[in-house]
């Protein structure tokens, strides 16, 4: 039951990040009320957004991504039973760095900070997948 927590650490992190977004854009839709058909396209509308805004639609559409992959390596894992220290180690490694990774991007979004914390927090959901398929041997 233990991996399922850093795996719910990743929904509070996204949730996190969806709430900011709403937030975030909440204004303008106010604001253009019924007059919204400019947006009806991401790839229209993302050039017109200030620099913060894309930031947060970027950090949103990233924890929509590779995370889906972190979910499911938890999912197996708990439902082989395989949780073990190491694989919390490694799961809440992926957490903590993906944290730094939105925090980055959301604030400087110094690309080699970010790329640094993109690598590492795969390495850590690597290893759990290769510690997955070794256990199949």
């Amino acid at each position: 039951m233990e991996i399922l927590q850093p795996m719910f650490g990743m929904i509070v992190l996204s949730g996190l990040i969806v709430l900011t977004l709403f937030i975030s854009r909440i204004g303008s839709i106010v604001k253009f009320w019924g007059n919204l058909q400019f947006a009806q396209h991401s790839e229209d509308l993302r050039p017109q957004l200030p620099r913060r805004l894309r930031l947060i639609t970027d950090n949103h559409n990233h924890l929509m991504e590779q995370p889906t992959l972190f979910y499911a390596t938890c999912a197996y894992i708990f439902m082989t039973g395989h949780s073990d220290s190491f694989h919390l180690l490694l799961a809440w490694s992926y957490v903590a760095i993906r944290i730094a990774h939105s925090g980055i991007q959301l604030t400087t979004n110094n690309v080699s900070y970010r790329a640094l914390s993109f690598g590492l927090s795969s390495a850590c959901l690597v290893a759990m997948i290769i510690r997955e398929v070794i256990s199949l041997f």
